[in-house]
């Protein structure tokens, strides 16, 4: 008796869960369409997406787009110079739904502006001049140092693509020296009379 009990209430278990399962798993559904602006002219590039799931896609040239969605999912419309419009797929009994999305004008005005010419060069070269800059986030003047920059480049290590192209040029020209003489710049005689002649030019003085 008692072990057909725990067989009824681990069986109600199951079906409790199950029913549960059925109902949290929601359907895919292909959604398809158009989008448009409000002169019913196609929009391509706009960008279709669930932020959510982290997918999308963009539209075509066309303003068409298709993408794999689940029921109860929240859709994304944006492009630039438009406001976003939102989408919830609805639950129907189609496994494909199509639909047709306008996006509004977003509109930004900016400040007016003045544009006034100068009749010469040499007053334009005065207004530049008499410009007042505010240097204060402007470039370091150490930073422009000759002898800082060439310290920089022999200190700096070389990063992931300096040691690929290292690696490049060395076999670029390991073909051509494959059949060379080496030669050790250390050993070469004219080179030593050369430094033993300004050596001495050196202690003469």
């Amino acid at each position: 008796m008692r072990g057909l009990i725990t067989f009824l209430i681990v069986l109600a278990v199951l079906l409790s869960c199950s029913s549960a399962f059925s109902q949290t798993k929601r359907r895919i559904i292909q959604l398809s369409g158009f989008v448009t602006d409000s002169s019913s002219a196609v929009l391509p590039g706009v960008h279709v997406y669930v932020p959510k799931a982290g997918r999308g896609t963009p539209t075509t040239s066309a303003g068409f787009f298709t993408l794999p969605v689940l029921v109860g999912d929240s859709i994304v419309f944006s492009a630039v110079g438009y406001k976003r419009a939102h989408y919830i797929v609805p639950d129907q009994p189609k496994d494909s739904w199509s639909i047709f999305v306008e996006l509004a004008t977003d509109m930004t005005f900016l400040k007016g502006v003045v544009i006034t010419d100068l009749p010469t060069e040499e007053l334009f070269k005065e207004a530049v001049l008499a410009m007042n800059i505010p240097m204060e986030n402007g470039l370091d003047a150490r930073a422009l140092n000759s002898e800082m920059i060439a310290l920089m480049a022999r200190t700096t290590p070389m990063d992931g693509m300096g040691n690929y192209r290292n690696y490049i040029d060395q076999w670029a020209s390991s073909p051509g020296n494959q059949f060379r003489p080496q030669f050790n710049p250390f050993l070469d005689p004219l080179k030593w009379a050369r430094f033993i002649r300004d050596l001495k030019k050196k202690k003469n003085k």
